[in-house]
């Protein structure tokens, strides 16, 4: 079975069937082949100054403080700053199927990037999202959740993945995850 990307209708028939589940579900977000997603309240902000490297070989752990924003505040993201966002909507993925998220381009086109590399989502992944949100522009951006941040498009596998996301072989950090979660890097001694 070759892999292909899933248009609009194979999602909402897959989301109605239940083989990828998206909460909460707004069939209006659907694009052609993705679907939109919303910025979530939950945030986690660097502290710079706490560390003088982040050693990949000794991961610092405690680098970032959470920030929950009540209803109807927006988060002000400065130039050049790198913060941890998620989605709002918590995302199941079947076993046969990957997805990726991706910016928006109209945000993008502003300046706003929201994935520095994670945008793979694994097969049998469960929970929301974490975005990597950097700002390119020399000006702050206002983000409020509750708005589309990112699209999310999915592919078929050639056959289900033996051992999906969240499988105890695999030791999958960030299975379950509602709130923006920080790196769990495990880099170990160099060699």
């Amino acid at each position: 079975m070759p892999t292909s990307v899933l248009s609009d209708g194979t999602i909402r028939r897959l989301v109605d069937e239940g083989r990828i589940s998206i909460e909460p579900w707004d069939p209006s977000m659907v694009q052609p082949a993705s679907v939109d997603l919303n910025l979530g309240p939950s945030f986690r902000v660097f502290h710079n100054f706490r560390v003088p490297a982040i050693d990949l070989a000794d991961p610092p752990t405690n680098l970032t403080e959470h920030v929950e924003l009540a209803d109807g505040e927006s988060f002000v993201i400065h130039p050049g700053e790198f913060v941890l966002g998620r989605t709002e909507e918590y995302v199941e993925i079947p076993d046969d199927i990957v997805a990726r998220i991706e910016g928006k381009s109209s945000l993008g086109r502003l300046g706003l990037i929201v994935h520095a590399t994670a945008g793979f989502v694994d097969p049998g992944f469960k929970g929301t999202l974490t975005l990597e949100i950097t700002n390119l522009t020399r000006v702050p951006i206002i983000l409020w959740p509750g708005k589309p941040i990112a699209q999310l498009s999915f592919m078929t596998l050639d056959a289900p993945a033996e051992r999906p996301y969240g499988h105890p072989d695999l030791g999958s950090h960030y299975h379950g995850q509602v709130e923006a979660t920080e790196s769990r890097y495990e880099g170990g001694p160099a060699r």
